[in-house]
């Protein structure tokens, strides 16, 4: 028997003697006997919910010491993480560096050594190089020594006069065939159309069809680069129509590409520039 039962008896029995001594009634003590009962039954009850309180905060006091180890694991981690990311920004940065520095010496071994099919000096062809990065229409092939003007660059839809705002152009393009070895060398000027047919009326009246279209842009070209100071003893002009289009015709863009001119710079003893077969369709 616990000692708080003992205590509860021992004072209901001096209660109980005490009444009756004091002749209280029955009831009373009966009463006073439950209210001490009730009053133990809380204090254990309480005293049960104060140890599961306890063992909650012990409980809570642990995994709060386990969430901040594993916080500090994950902060560790993260900050290793971040490391690593620098260390491969930067080794990405030097292979960008590297691959910039290989990409430039290539394109310095292009323009300054002539290809087989390319009879320009290296200068001739870094100075064409540079027309083309100030000019987004104009293009000019190192391997080939081929330039091409693209587009509507250098005419008006369905017009054969070269437009004023290729003057500037053209006119650089003579000063680099006129200066050096470049001036030894003949070119062709080949006009090309797209696949669209020539339909309106004031075209027609000029051009009856894309083959005269061609040919009269390209002889526009030619005499343009006269006036501007290049022999015309060196230079030809031919037409191919339609039919060696740089890009199949299947939208507006691709046809823009089509309508375009090129000049084939050729060597003293080459007479024509060869006809692309590969490019017929």
């Amino acid at each position: 028997m616990s000692q708080d039962m003992k205590r509860l008896i021992v004072a209901s029995a001096l209660f109980t003697l005490t009444g009756c001594y004091a002749m209280a009634p029955q009831w009373e003590v009966r009463q006073a006997q439950l209210q001490t009962y009730q009053v133990h039954r809380q204090g254990q009850v309480l005293a049960g919910e104060l140890s599961t309180t306890q063992q909650m905060a012990a409980d809570l006091s642990m995994q709060n010491q386990q969430l901040a180890m594993e916080k500090q694991q994950l902060e560790m981690a993260a900050a290793e993480l971040q490391q690593n990311l620098q260390v491969a920004n930067q080794r990405l940065g030097n292979l960008s560096v590297e691959r910039e520095q290989l990409h430039n010496q290539y394109k310095t071994l292009l323009t300054n050594l002539p290809a087989p099919n390319n009879p320009l000096s290296g200068s001739a062809n870094s100075r064409f190089e540079d027309l083309a990065r100030r000019y987004p229409d104009f293009e000019f092939d190192p391997i080939t020594g081929v330039s091409k003007f693209n587009g509507d660059l250098l005419f008006a839809s369905g017009s054969d006069q070269v437009q004023s705002s290729a003057q500037a152009l053209l006119k650089e393009f003579a000063a680099i065939m006129n200066d050096g070895d470049a001036s030894q060398f003949n070119i062709l000027v080949v006009g090309h159309t797209d696949d669209n047919p020539v339909t309106r009326e004031t075209t027609k009246a000029k051009h009856g069809s894309n083959w005269d279209l061609s040919a009269h842009r390209a002889t526009a070209v030619v005499k343009t680069l006269s006036q501007l100071g290049i022999s015309e003893p060196r230079m030809g002009a031919a037409g191919y129509s339609k039919f060696q289009p740089a890009v199949p015709n299947t939208s507006e863009n691709a046809r823009q590409q089509n309508r375009r001119v090129e000049i084939f710079i050729l060597a003293p003893d080459a007479a024509v520039a060869g006809r692309d077969t590969q490019k017929v369709r």
